[in-house]
């Protein structure tokens, strides 16, 4: 029995004794109730050594606990800053990259742009060369047909 039961077991020897008539007084055995309560007070000390060293215990635990609980908000509060900053380093990323593409759609544009207005005089420059040339042979076959017929006259008058 430790401290506590023995106390215990002494408030239940009083409480069970015979009662003094007219009175508030009890009849205990001296010799029981002495054993008992020197039995308590024995434990007593041992019963309280063992109560601190749980509460000991008890505070180790909950500071463990305490600085555990805060060595975790800080990583939490380290991760969460990582994060909004990655976020925030994505979003400048795909905001340059939206921008850069954006630029070189607008350049392709604008050089394509040029590049059919190049061809375009290209053509045209060739289309005068060839419309010239195809005058130059027209007139050269018109010559050559009138060329023709004038040969066909001299060789007539040749014959007559």
């Amino acid at each position: 029995m430790d401290s506590v039961d023995k106390l215990m077991a002494a408030i239940t020897m009083v409480e069970e004794a015979r009662g003094v008539p007219l009175s508030a007084s009890c009849v205990v055995h001296r010799g029981e109730m002495l054993e008992l309560l020197d039995e308590a007070k024995e434990a007593l000390p041992t019963d309280f050594e063992s109560a601190q060293k749980v509460i000991s215990a008890r505070d180790a635990i909950i500071e463990e606990g305490r600085v555990s609980a805060e060595s975790m908000i800080t990583m939490a509060r380290e991760d969460v800053a990582r994060m909004v900053e990655q976020t925030s380093i994505v979003q400048i990323a795909r905001d340059e990259a939206r921008k850069i593409v954006d630029d070189a759609r607008e350049l392709a544009e604008q050089e394509k742009n040029e590049v059919e207005e190049y061809i375009d005089g290209r053509l045209a420059t060739l289309e005068v060369i060839l419309n010239k040339t195809q005058d130059a042979v027209a007139r050269g076959r018109e010559r050559l047909a009138g060329a023709g017929d004038k040969d066909a006259l001299a060789q007539l008058s040749d014959v007559d």
